[in-house]
Order: C-alpha cells, then structure tokens, then sequence
C-alpha cells in the first residue's frame, strides 16, 4: 500500500489528469506531473509540474526518483514511459494495458480473440487493402490506428473508392475500416479494478455526440435491464481479460436490431464518467487513486440520477464574431441550484476544445434531463431532437 503523504506520478496534464490531482490531494497525497505544456490544466493543481516531454530522460528520472506510484491520464503516452517508471514505482495501468488500447488494430485483434461482439471491420494495411474492402464492411467509418479521438482520423465512406481516398488522407498509415451501425444509442460502461483482482462498475452511461465529440452522459441509461446487465458484464469481462489494473472505460454500440457492440477502450477515466464526481459514492478519479496506492476499491453506487452537459469552446463565442471570445455568464447556469458547474483552467477558448462540463441532478432522470437540456438552450449548445 502507498500510505497518504506519499507522492503520485501523472503522465499528462489534461482535465482528467486535472480531477485526479484533486482527488489524491483530498486523499492526502502529492503529485507530481509530466506535461509539456507550461500552462496544463493538471500542472496548474499539481504539487509539482514537470515541463517536459513524456520521454525525456531527466524528467523520467527525476519522477522516479520522487514517486511511490505512478499513472497516466490519456491512451497515447508512449508505453516506454511507463515501463521506465515501472522499474521504480508501481504503475497503474500496466504498459502493456496502454499499447493495446493506444493501437486500434491491436485493440480489435485482443476483443476479437476474447470472443467480444464488435462492428464488422478489415485492417487496412495497403493502399491494396482499401480496394479490396468487402461489402461486409461498406458503407463504413476509415479509422486511424493511432492518435484518434473526439472524431479526429475518422472518414466517413460508402465505396471502395472512398476506402481508397481515406487511406491516403491518413498517409497511408495503417488504420481499420469499420462497418457503418444502424444505432439505437451509445453506452459507455466504466470498470475499475484492482491489483488483487476486485472489480466494481459505475451504471451504465448513455451518451450523445455531436460532430464526433461527447454532448451529454444520462445515467442510468435509457436501455432494458437485459441490455444493461449484458454491458456491465463485457465491460468487467475486458477488464479481467486484459488483467488490468485501474480505471477503464468500454465504450459500446446498442444496434437496432438490439446487439451490443464493442467500440473501443479507454484505459483511464473518461468524460462520460464525470457525472461520479457529483452523482456517486466513489468518483472515477477517487477510484483511480485507490487503485494506484494498492487501497480497497470504493462504492461506485449512484446517488441520485445525472445528466452531464459538454461545454465546449463554442459557448465562448457568440456566433457574431468568430475571433473574439467571452467568458460566458455562468449564473445562467448555477441559477439552476442542482447543476454542478465544473470549469479546467484552460486560458484559451476555441471551438470544439472541451472547456468543462455541467453535471444536472434532480430525484427522477426526467428532471434532470429537462434541466440539462434548458441550460443547453441558455447557453445556446444545440439540442438534438431525441
């Protein structure tokens, strides 16, 4: 066990790095991050902030040397950093954990050997391979390997031709070609598991995008309690099979036809696990920590129903002049006395850059949602019509 008073190592300095800094100071302990942002959301609250590149050997040397555990708050940090770190420290998640989910093709080839549903897909390896793209995954989504989030190194094709085209957008990189999913909603499910094995999930998440980004989680889920119980139990099964240790999310299709799919995993907290900050016994983050020092596992039961709003860049901008940004008047929003107003620190608004979020409580969904969605409309954030 890492005693509190010990310090923790972060590889990131983003929002979730951000709330994970929060919740080990509230649990007693230091943190030191690796960022090199000079202005990072995490370097901003941490205890110590480490201006340099995740592979920077003095910055690597000088983390290990100071923590008692280290961890990561995003997929794409190089999985050498955390095998240096694990010579020294105790490292949740594993790297090993790391590069398959930072690696689509790696991660599809591990769910399909577990035996897990997913999307109809073919490995793009060659320009070769797009012209051969069967009909079985056509129309469909060109994916990249690496480095995609939020929509990014995603494009959208209907033929062998597009195929072809996507693949060279992507510099004919390796990616994956997924088939196109007639959808009734997204769900999300977070997992978190400890060293000895233990494993407790957060309820099942639906989630809305907007231009490939999350708008809002509303939890619970809108889905039957089959589909539920079914989502849960793929998320620990993941879980379990990738021996994994920390927080992890599993993102999945709900088809029309009522299959669930795998997406794809996230080994870190995720935005649409924010809402267990304010809705849930344990938050995602306080879970991670747990983990990380080798502490129990904590409840992950809800509270009280929750809707979490997005807030991007945009609200920023009043539409008028798409140069000049202003800070928006959040009384429109605290008005609402069960919203809970969470802002990053980030100095500069631009559109589509996550900003914060709003987590909207109420004693029923319907009324929790119905406050999500009026401080949507004040804050001028579209509203799908569902």
């Amino acid at each position: 066990m890492v005693a509190p008073g010990a310090w923790l190592g972060l590889l990131g300095g983003g929002q979730l790095g951000r709330m994970f800094c929060m919740a080990a100071q509230s649990m007693g302990y230091r943190v030191a991050v690796i960022d090199p942002g000079d202005h990072s959301p995490a370097g901003s609250v941490a205890d110590r902030h480490l201006r340099a590149d995740y592979l920077d050997p003095d910055a690597l040397r000088d983390l290990a040397g100071l923590v008692a555990a280290a961890t990561t708050e995003f997929e794409n940090v190089p999985a050498a950093a955390l095998e240096f770190l694990s010579r020294t420290a105790r490292v949740s998640p594993s790297a090993l954990s790391v590069a398959i989910a930072q690696d689509r093709i790696r991660e599809k080839a591990f769910l399909q050997g577990c035996g897990i549903a997913l999307a109809p897909f073919k490995v793009l390896a060659s320009e070769d391979d797009a012209t051969t793209a069967p009909p079985a995954v056509l129309p469909g989504i060109v994916k990249s390997a690496r480095l995609g989030y939020d929509g990014k190194g995603q494009v959208r094709v209907s033929d062998q031709a597009g195929a072809v085209a996507a693949f060279q957008a992507m510099g004919g990189h390796p990616c994956v070609i997924e088939k196109r999913i007639a959808l009734a909603c997204e769900v999300s499910v977070i997992v978190a598991r400890g060293g000895d094995g233990e494993t407790a999930a957060w309820p099942v998440a639906e989630n809305r995008h907007r231009n490939g980004i999350l708008d809002m989680s509303i939890v619970p889920a809108h889905v039957p309690d089959t589909l539920r119980d079914r989502a849960l139990a793929t998320a620990t099964f993941v879980a379990e099979q990738l021996d994994y240790e920390g927080v992890l999310c599993v993102e999945m299709f709900v088809s029309e036809a009522g299959e669930l799919l795998v997406n794809e995993i996230a080994p870190r907290p995720h935005n649409s696990g924010h809402y267990t900050i304010d809705a849930c016994v344990s938050s995602q983050f306080e879970q991670q920590v747990r983990v990380l020092a080798g502490l129990p596992l904590g409840s992950t039961r809800q509270n009280v129903p929750a809707v979490m709003v997005n807030l991007l860049g945009d609200v920023w901008f009043d539409g008028t002049d798409a140069t000049a940004a202003r800070e928006p008047d959040w009384r429109v929003v605290l008005r609402h006395r069960s919203a809970k107003l969470h802002l990053y620190g980030k100095a500069e608004a631009r559109r589509g850059r996550k900003m914060g979020h709003v987590t909207c409580l109420a004693p029923t969904l319907d009324e929790a949602l119905a406050t999500a969605l009026s401080i949507k409309r004040e804050l001028r954030i579209p509203i799908d019509d569902r």
